[in-house]
């Protein structure tokens, strides 16, 4: 199967399948591939399936469509494993798995690199040199002219390039002004899984052969044994098995050298080969190599903590500014009801949350208050709040029947099909009776204290499923009269369930008792909640989002 795979821009880290024919790219959503960019056109290129083989065209765009940074003419252009494809400011890369062997990770190269071969644990190594066990000590017998005049090329070679796509093809433009006789060089590093991917490759001519065909027996021996590797006719050296996966890979002469952080942990390996017989490398060479994978393993090891504190960063800067968007849901002030006393709080477990409480006037005159949990917390939950927060609001605008109003909500929530499930409770406040209708769909009740210091979980009985569900639930109204000096009180899982760093949960009943020790403001009530949770938890890491609404009726 082939693919794109987006670099950057609103896609970026997805693999796009080209699964038909024809795939457009551009702005419009009936495009087969959506690019969110305002500098794109509507109908930007598209990618034609032809038998196994693919090709792009542009389609008249605006801003021009580039295949590996040349503008595309009139007509299609065949597309080859690995190709760069820029859409405006949006970089895919384009990867045929039938093609073999590439990563798609090898990032701006334009020859492939595969792996074959299988591994053999009983080959000798012709010429091998031990790189060192520990914080990467290597101790080399090369001439100090010859090491000094390779480590200063890569320091000077490394000495702007601070991010992974810079410093990758630094080292190889650095070993080919090393190594004049070298024709081809690549870099591969080890992902999460332990396996090594290719990420950079390098041909000193365009005659090369455009893929490198490398043996997983060498660079095997290379990350196991902590060893350099020469072979000086690798094409029919026995010493790696070349019934197995030497035979077919052309290569005179080749080195191998691997690469360590600064823990002395192998990341990866680094090779470099040569396909002319009379210009084969020697002994000296691979010391001279070792001597430059020794500063390039340090280098990418750094160049890669550098790209994750900037992805970080990013990331930081996304979700401090999808924080302030989601606090945009949430009520900037409590209501100014007669008679009535209002306290709130809100804290996501992350940047955003998936807790959600909320203060709507009807049009009646009536005031509800919404509080939910959206299961889960993070991204997804938070995005889903803020779908619950715009539905919400046109259930109960649509009629005054609060249990058919959480009936539709829970029927459109539901027909989302997003797999996840809302609790949710709502209570309308009626301010010339001072009746109180609830109505709850799987949340915990909420604490009602009466005037005699007595506390009941109000409407328990009538809370049926979270929505989301399962459709067409008959969700129940109940209602009772607050009178003066009463209060209600409610919250989200996140402060009942908040533990100790013991395996301990604070409790609803913990909650029960504060709410009936005091007759006190909805204020001073809900900070005495939560500096008990806080005391409770005693330093250890908010597991959930908190919410909590607090009301007293003071007249």
């Amino acid at each position: 199967m082939a693919y794109l795979k987006a670099k950057n821009g609103p896609l970026a880290g997805q693999r796009i399948e080209l699964s038909e024919d024809e795939m457009i790219l551009g702005r419009s959503p009936d495009c087969n591939i959506q690019v969110e960019d305002y500098a794109v056109s509507r109908k930007h290129a598209k990618v034609i399936r032809s038998g196994d083989a693919y090709s792009l065209e542009d389609l008249k765009s605006r801003n021009k469509t580039y295949l590996n940074d040349i503008v595309l003419t009139e007509g299609a252009h065949q597309l080859r494993n690995g190709d760069k494809v820029a859409v405006c400011d949006v970089i895919f890369n384009f990867y045929d798995e039938l093609a073999g062997g590439m990563s798609d990770s090898l990032d701006g190269s334009r020859i492939s690199v595969l792996f074959d071969g299988n591994d053999v644990g009983h080959s000798t190594i012709m010429s091998k040199l031990e790189v060192g066990t520990s914080k990467g000590n290597i101790q080399l017998a090369a001439s100090p002219e010859m090491k000094l005049s390779a480590l200063l090329e890569i320091t000077r070679a490394l000495g702007n390039a601070l991010g992974l796509d810079d410093v990758l093809p630094s080292v190889l433009d650095a070993l080919f002004k090393v190594f004049m006789q070298a024709d081809r060089a690549f870099i591969a590093l080890m992902g999460d899984d332990g396996n090594l991917i290719p990420r950079w490759s390098k041909a000193r001519r365009d005659d090369c052969e455009e893929t490198i065909r490398i043996s997983r027996t060498i660079v095997n021996h290379v990350i196991d044994l902590r060893e350099a590797v020469l072979s000086a006719d690798a094409a029919s050296d026995q010493q790696f098995d070349a019934s197995q996966s030497i035979a077919d890979f052309q290569i005179r002469s080749m080195m191998c050298a691997p690469l360590f952080d600064v823990d002395g942990e192998p990341i990866g390996v680094l090779q470099v080969d040569t396909l002319e017989r009379n210009k084969q490398f020697n002994e000296e060479d691979l010391e001279v190599l070792v001597s430059v994978a020794t500063q390039a393993g340090i280098a990418i090891d750094n160049a890669r903590l550098h790209d994750d504190a900037l992805a970080q960063a990013a990331i930081k800067k996304d979700l401090e500014l999808a924080a302030k968007v989601q606090a945009g849901f949430l009520p900037n002030e409590r209501p100014h009801l007669d008679g009535y006393d209002f306290y709130d709080y809100y804290k996501a477990a992350n940047f955003i949350g998936g807790d959600y409480y909320d203060y709507l006037e009807m049009n009646n005159g009536n005031l509800a208050i919404i509080v939910a949990d959206v299961v889960g917390h993070g991204v997804a939950a938070a995005m889903l709040m803020a779908k619950l927060s715009a539905e919400t609001r046109f259930c109960l605008a649509g009629t005054e029947d609060v249990a058919q109003a959480i009936i539709n909500l829970n029927n459109r929530m539901t027909g989302m099909a997003l797999d996840r499930f809302v609790t949710f409770l709502l209570v309308m406040i009626n301010s010339d009776t001072h009746e109180i209708t609830l109505v709850n769909a799987g949340h915990m009740a909420p604490f009602h204290r009466k005037t005699d210091g007595t506390v009941d979980l109000v409407g328990e009985d009538y809370a049926d499923l979270p929505i989301g569900i399962m459709e067409d639930v008959e969700y129940q109204s109940y209602s009772f009269h607050l009178a003066p000096g009463e209060s209600l009180t409610m919250y989200t899982d996140g402060l009942n369930e908040q533990d100790n760093g013991r395996d301990e949960l604070f409790g609803i009943e913990a909650i029960g008792e504060l709410v009936k020790q005091h007759q006190d403001t909805a204020t001073e009530r809900g900070e005495r909640i939560l500096q008990a949770v806080t005391e409770f938890s005693a330093g250890a890491i908010q597991g959930d989002d908190m919410c909590l609404v607090a009301l007293n009726r003071t007249d």
